[in-house]
């Protein structure tokens, strides 16, 4: 199995401020943290993209983005490793931060109220997800993966392609059919209590000395969870929501695997940690789950098993915090300028909301030259920002035939977005972008000179929104036909 590892959920932006402390604050018993540096990094599901593209998988990260200083970070961050598809965000992006000293986390401050709107997502975001090779959902609890549409078409890419969920207690409940998924020990002690509080349907009951099991004690080689059985609780939900397989994260002591055929709740299915990793005292651990869901969702795209899965899982996400956990996860933003929002829609809402102009071009940019380059500087004086509409793989093949194009959509986009002048760019499968351009609504819609003696079937509805249409002329000497030719003969 093959393609790329799209990555849903919802993307915070996290914080580590290091420091030393040799002494307490003289009005309260606090201690006083000399501040040495400050690292910033994604987090949530914009950390599982980040260390799945340093994996070497091809990612694309869906997720909300708001429109304030913090969102355009984890713009910048994230825009030079993956392909950023956005959807709104109602509220302040999220922002954790870590006091640390010695290694060791003093204080987490979290602030921020950001929720993903529960809007209609471009057609970009369901089209990656459609072409999905694995997918993994990573629930932060704000939103995205509660968003409808987009549950709707991961249910139905769960029938065809693995989907691994790592869910979050305030989250949304897994679509059913999934692959794995991967809660951590509190996660499943919280799901666990709550579906004994709802109809104790699973055979476990919890006690406040935590060791009564539907009658029984627990053994040593059991997988306890506080006061849950951990295979219990794991075939629970596994059960309840309807998976394959259901993976309990034990940190230190490796993982408890239920699947299909785990039916005995006496023979648990233990995968220990690796002996050949030595984990340091102390270790931050912080990320763990997020190595150990995209190691799972990039095995099972190579084809493996959920149980092989999650044994490489467990090994990635121990070697992890071997390595220093996400404190040791390093991130040097793009220098050029950050793109405050990367979905085409929103970028667009946002302009018209202060009063800008709104300037979209369209074509297939197979082999982008000098011609192409210049028409969009020009399109992009025309307004205050430049949207640009690009003619997915098979809407190329049909308008130029087979062999074409030279560049995948991905390449096409990468170097667009690459340039100043460009602002966004959003891929469409139609011959044109009628439906593109409905949701759009641009002020100025721009097309090649080339156009002139040809009835642009956009224009209607360019027209119809109050739009106009601008032909710029074309630099002569440059086409990407001739250019193929060129090469070819």
């Amino acid at each position: 199995m093959s393609g790329e590892l799209v990555i849903v959920g919802d993307t915070l932006l996290d914080v580590d401020i290091e420091g030393t402390t040799e002494r307490l604050c003289p009005d309260t018993p606090a201690p006083v943290v000399d501040v040495e540096c400050e690292r910033s990094r994604p987090g949530g599901a914009g950390l599982a993209a980040l260390l799945a593209a340093r994996s070497g998988h091809r990612v694309v990260l869906v997720s909300a983005f708001g429109d304030d200083p913090a969102a355009q970070q984890l713009h910048a961050m994230l825009g030079g490793e993956v392909e950023v598809v956005g959807l709104p965000l109602r509220g302040r992006t999220v922002r954790k931060t870590r006091v640390r000293a010695a290694g060791q986390v003093l204080v987490r401050l979290d602030d921020g109220d950001g929720q993903a709107a529960h809007e209609i997502p471009s057609e970009r975001a369901l089209t990656v997800l459609r072409h999905a090779g694995a997918v993994l959902v990573a629930d932060y609890g704000r939103g995205v993966a509660g968003v409808s549409a987009l549950r709707r078409e991961l249910a139905r890419v769960a029938s065809r392609v693995p989907v691994v969920w790592d869910p979050h207690p305030r989250g949304s409940t897994p679509v059913a059919g999934l692959c794995l998924a991967t809660p951590n020990q509190d996660e499943t002690e919280t799901f666990a209590a709550a579906l004994v509080a709802e109809s104790n349907g699973f055979g476990v009951t919890v006690t406040p000395n935590g060791d009564a099991l539907n009658g029984r004690r627990a053994t040593d080689g059991q997988a306890t969870i506080g006061s849950v059985d951990a295979f219990r609780a794991a075939a629970a939900l596994r059960q309840t929501w309807g998976t394959q397989a259901v993976v309990v994260t034990l940190g230190a002591r490796g993982a408890a695997f239920v699947g299909a055929a785990d039916t005995a709740v006496d023979g648990v299915s233990r995968i220990p940690s690796p002996d050949d990793i030595v984990v340091p005292p102390g270790a931050d651990t912080c990320g763990a789950g997020d190595s150990f869901a995209v190691a799972a969702a990039g095995a099972l795209l190579a084809g493996a098993s959920p149980r092989d899965a999650a044994r490489a899982a467990v090994r990635e996400a121990t070697a992890f915090v071997a390595a220093g956990g996400a404190s040791a996860v390093t991130v040097a933003p793009e220098p050029r300028r950050p793109a405050v929002v990367t979905d085409a829609f929103d970028l667009a809402d946002v302009v018209r909301r202060r009063g800008g102009r709104v300037v979209a071009a369209g074509g297939c940019f197979d082999l982008l030259h000098p011609g192409h380059v210049s028409l969009l500087r020009r399109a992009r004086e025309l307004g205050d920002v430049l949207i640009v509409c690009v003619n997915s793989d098979e809407s190329v093949r049909r308008l130029k035939g087979p062999g074409r194009p030279i560049m995948t959509a991905r390449d096409r986009v990468g170097m667009l977005r690459a340039l100043d002048c460009v602002d966004a760019a959003v891929v469409f499968d139609e011959t044109a972008p009628l439906d593109l351009l409905e949701r759009l609504r641009p002020d100025v819609w721009v097309k090649g000179g080339d156009y002139a003696d040809t009835e642009l079937p956009e224009a209607e509805v360019v027209r119809r929104h109050g739009g106009e249409v601008v032909l710029i002329p074309t630099v002569a000497g440059y086409s990407t036909t001739r250019l193929v030719s060129g090469v070819r003969g």
